[in-house]
């Protein structure tokens, strides 16, 4: 991992960054054998769409999640891959290009994170932003979840980089 040392802005002192946690696939790719990889999905840097022989097709865009770290200065960034409906994957698609495309979309988090339990996914707003940079997700404030609770209240240093220590050896 490479270092990247900073002057914090808001306590002056020399920090080392944290990575962003990134997750390569969304977890219904990651599942998929070899052969269905090949047969049935399409995946780049941003878009990963699944064809199941039924018909079903998902469709999934890469997003990012800031974390709020109560007790630094810095905040924990995710990678996460979100699933989209048919309309709005393909107006996301449409502006992928459009440097000036602000909407939101409903979206369902995708990736499954190791220090929660899911039976579900999560419903998230999707929120792409001008300059092409990636979309924001914001979990749905009244999903019952603790990764939701977390997201609103906050997480310490100490977890975040448990996190950040775990997500490295994997």
């Amino acid at each position: 991992m490479d270092e990247i040392k900073f002057i914090c802005e808001c306590c002056g002192k020399e920090h080392v960054s944290w990575p962003a946690l990134t997750y390569n696939s969304p977890s219904s790719y990651h599942n998929l054998s070899d052969q269905e990889k090949e047969e049935i999905a399409v995946i780049d840097q941003d878009f990963c769409v699944i064809k199941y022989s039924d018909q079903e097709i998902n469709r999934f865009i890469r997003c990012v999640l800031i974390q709020k770290v109560n007790d630094h200065c810095e905040d924990l960034e995710y990678g996460f891959w979100v699933s989209l409906s048919e309309k709005s994957f393909q107006d996301y698609l449409d502006n992928f290009d459009n440097k000036n495309h602000e909407t939101q979309y409903f979206g369902w988090l995708s990736n499954y994170i190791s220090q929660y339990q899911f039976s579900n996914s999560i419903p998230t707003t999707v929120v792409t932003k001008s300059g092409n940079d990636r979309p924001e997700i914001f979990p749905h404030q009244d999903f019952d979840h603790p990764f939701v609770k977390d997201y609103y209240n906050g997480i310490t240093k100490e977890e975040a980089e448990k996190r950040i220590r775990e997500m490295l050896k994997n």
